[in-house]
């Protein structure tokens, strides 16, 4: 299970990576010129909701439904657990993808910054170790 959360979390991870890499080489090297008052206004505070949303609130709720709707089982089955923590991070995943926006466009410094460090967040909180399934198995009592 946890190499297969693993394969899925580095399928979204590696194209941001790459997407960083070639915004901040177009940056240094000037081959790309962004920049407009209008669209940082209205795009910079709705990223840094959205990443917000998407990085804390969205996994504080999904995990309470889940915990609901399996409160009158004794255990939760392997293949329930997966498809809550593939789920998890297929949106969680999103968060990088978002701060690659606030970086590429340049938006105000407060929500790029946000954005990155949401995004970091997302990255290394929701890291599939095994560590951490074990605990997710412990708690959902997974047979």
């Amino acid at each position: 299970m946890t190499d297969e959360l693993k394969r899925t979390y580095f399928a979204f991870l590696l194209p941001a990576i790459l997407g960083f890499t070639l915004a901040a080489g177009a940056k240094v090297y000037g081959f790309i010129e962004i920049g407009s008052a209008n669209f940082s206004q209205i795009a910079g505070p709705s990223i840094f909701i959205l990443c917000i949303a998407l990085t804390i609130a969205f996994p504080i709720f999904y995990r309470a439904l889940f915990a609901h709707n399996n409160r009158d089982h004794i255990s939760v089955s392997d293949k329930k657990l997966l498809k809550f923590e593939r789920t998890l991070i297929n949106v969680v995943m999103m968060t990088p993808y978002l701060a690659l926006v606030a970086y590429f466009f340049e938006l105000p410094r407060f929500y790029t910054a946000a954005a990155i460090l949401l995004g970091l967040y997302a990255v290394y909180y929701f890291y599939p170790s095994k560590v951490r399934i074990a605990f997710e198995r412990r708690i959902f009592r997974v047979k």
